[in-house]
């Protein structure tokens, strides 16, 4: 069995999948400072859940946004998997190639999203991640990582807003009854909501402009649900895309 574990900045996701099942999968809290032990009794209480153990796993590939996170996770493969563990790096095939100017630069995260989605897909495509930011990657119909664009977050904008605008109060992340708000909350909600929906769209469409391709858009992302029932340029939704690009890089470099 595979532990694929997607490290982001506000919450972790993590999914267990034996061959290309996926078994379970669970989002939990980001901590920032947590140690490698700390890491490895919360994955092993998640595996609990299954009567499984941190020794019944054959690997674990981890992303991660978080750099003292990655250096914690390097240990938990160290001390529990025996050392059957690897971050997603630079170095490992994808069978991707990555037209940037740095392909360094490239997030672990949004390099596994690319993967996935061009192998759903089977052509050219745009990933968008609803996460602390909003990252929409771009893979051409030649299976080429082009680039992309990333935006600050609805959660980033949401906690913006509350900290330096004293008298507007932190709301619930939801659509209100209309676009023109009858009450401050819904104010909030309506700019919020669907103004990250125009975001979105206008986004996508004009990166579908500049590739001159027919790109099949896919959401995925802790936030999605909330954006994409008011979007016109999302095709699909998946929540599991960043696990299942992590387990199709591993399963390339397993040999």
């Amino acid at each position: 069995m595979l532990l694929a574990i997607d490290v982001g900045n506000t919450q972790t996701h993590v999914g267990l999948f034996r061959d290309a099942e996926l078994l379970d999968h669970w989002r939990i809290h980001t901590v920032r400072a947590a140690t490698a032990d700390e890491l490895a009794l919360v994955l092993g209480a998640l595996l609990g859940l299954r009567d499984l153990r941190l020794r019944d796993v054959e690997a674990a590939i981890v992303s991660c946004v978080v750099p003292a996170l990655a250096q914690e996770y390097d240990r938990v493969h160290e001390r529990y998997l025996d050392g059957r563990g690897t971050l997603v790096g630079p170095s490992m095939r994808t069978g991707m190639a990555i037209r940037i100017d740095n392909p360094r630069e490239l997030g672990a995260d949004r390099l596994a999203n690319a993967v996935a989605a061009y192998e759903r897909i089977g052509g050219s495509c745009i990933a968008v991640d609803f996460g602390t930011a909003i990252n929409y990657d771009v893979v051409s119909g030649d299976g080429e990582y082009l680039g992309g664009v990333i935006s600050p977050g609805i959660e980033i904008s949401l906690e913006a807003l509350s900290q330096r605008a004293a008298a507007l109060p932190k709301v619930r992340l939801e659509a209100p009854r209309s676009a023109i708000g009858h009450n401050t909350l819904e104010a909030i909600q309506s700019g919020v909501v669907f103004g990250y929906a125009g975001q979105v769209d206008g986004l996508v469409a004009r990166l579908r402009e500049e590739m001159d391709e027919e790109a099949t858009a896919i959401a995925t992302g802790g936030f999605a649900s909330a954006i994409v029932p008011h979007c016109e340029q999302i095709d699909e939704t998946d929540d599991l895309l960043t696990l299942q690009g992590l387990r199709i890089i591993w399963e390339r470099n397993r040999s």
